[in-house]
């Protein structure tokens, strides 16, 4: 029997989000893990695992993956956190292992780069213009014509993007867009993209990407919410989704990834789907977030955490549908700034059987908005629904809403300080 590949994973993220990864590759791979904590719910999977002081420093984690090949030989390194993707490419790069690109992984990480390569090679998409100040972004926009998007470089999830439909309105979300962020967010002198408006729908396709060929495996349409802004509120993935045979849909993705050079790994692009035709929104280099992949292994059989394992130890990804469902994930906020939650819950009597998970991510006494200001950290709790029609899903979600039982009160003022 051959033995299982060696791979090494870079942190985990969330346990209700990222969990079902894991719990596919273990069986088939020797799991270790990079973190900056000892493990807990992670050990069920891993065999092995170092303890860094962050593991958000490229030099350290290069260090330690040397160390551990030199003891193990490394068949592959995985990470599926946005902000430690440049971080293991280099840790890639160092033990020659797939992946190791890291200029090819900054040209997704960094949003500017990757709408200079795609304009650089023709791929359809919205005209975009790196801005420095909110005087540099009127003129812009007043050159595209509104609407147009303020976007950060740096960000994913749709934070800080938002719509504005006049100068006025841009003056007034501009600080919005440039100064949201995360504590883990790279850092640009320059923050800010204008960009055209690409009226439509939008999709995400995550697809597996071996020596330069692209299979597609899991593609969700986008449910918005909170306009102007773009929450993502839920997600729909359909086994049968007619854009799957999209020939021109499929050339675009290709030809995105040809753009920026993708050679080897999985990645989570964004396309608007608009009367002109599929137009790029961004392409991340790393499996979707917000429980799509999920969703697709749950719609199709094909598995997402194995697919992006094998790319990385450099195999030919498996990726053989073996149903055809529809998915859906729905996320649930409170209705007002600053609510303190006093309990959440959902009532689970005379729900449809086509429920497929009901979870909480808040506990009581937690403080939390909707978006603006909540964005994907104010979510109170999320449901997936499985059925065997897109009605039957959106119906099993809207029972799931139903079900959802919080309370909560406003969050006292803060006392003045003498």
């Amino acid at each position: 029997m051959t033995a299982r590949p060696h791979l090494l994973v870079v942190a985990t993220g969330m346990r209700l989000f990222r969990e079902y990864i894991l719990r596919s590759i273990a069986p088939q791979y020797r799991i270790h893990m990079f973190l900056h904590a000892e493990p807990t719910w992670e050990k069920e999977y891993i065999e092995g695992w170092t303890v860094l002081e962050s593991t958000l420093d490229a030099e350290a984690l290069v260090v330690a993956a040397t160390k551990l090949h030199a003891d193990q030989p490394i068949d592959g390194v995985l990470c599926w956190d946005e902000a430690r993707i440049l971080q293991t490419a280099h840790v890639a790069e160092a033990l020659g292992l797939p992946g190791g690109d890291v200029e090819m992984i900054n040209r997704c990480r960094d949003k500017h780069l990757t709408r200079t390569a795609l304009a650089e090679h023709g791929v359809p998409q919205p005209v975009s213009v790196l801005v420095e100040t909110v005087d540099e972004a009127i003129e812009t926009a007043d050159k595209l014509g509104y609407p147009v998007i303020l976007k950060p470089r740096a960000l994913a999830a749709s934070l800080g993007v938002v719509k504005v439909n006049s100068a006025a309105e841009l003056k007034d979300n501009w600080e919005f867009a440039h100064d949201t962020t995360v504590p883990e967010a790279p850092h640009y002198d320059v923050k800010v993209l204008v960009e055209e408006f690409a009226d439509g729908y939008e999709i995400s396709i995550d697809s597996a990407i071996f020596h330069g060929q692209v299979t597609p495996f899991c593609l969700a349409r986008k449910e918005i919410g909170y306009p102007p802004y773009a929450e993502e509120i839920g997600h729909f993935v359909d086994a049968a989704d007619p854009l799957l045979a999209d020939q021109e849909l499929m050339q675009v993705l290709a030809d995105a990834h040809a753009a920026i050079g993708f050679t080897d790994g999985v990645t989570h692009t964004e396309i608007m789907i608009t009367a002109d035709g599929p137009k790029v929104i961004e392409i991340n280099a790393r499996i979707g977030g917000d429980m799509i992949p999920y969703l697709g292994l749950q719609a199709t059989g094909a598995d997402p955490g194995l697919a992006a394992a094998a790319v990385a130890c450099g195999r030919t990804p498996e990726l053989v549908p073996d149903r055809a469902m529809v998915g859906g994930v729905r996320f649930f906020y409170v209705d007002e700034n600053d609510t303190v939650l006093d309990s959440v819950g959902f009532d689970e009597s005379g729900l449809p059987a086509t429920i497929d998970q009901l979870v909480v991510l808040m506990e009581a006494g937690a403080t939390t908005s909707p978006p603006p200001i909540g964005t994907l950290w104010g979510r109170i709790a999320y449901a997936t629904v499985v059925a065997t029609s897109l009605e039957d899903c959106r119906a099993g979600l809207d029972a799931a809403e139903q079900a959802l039982r919080w309370s909560g009160h406003p969050k006292e003022p803060e006392e003045a300080t003498p």
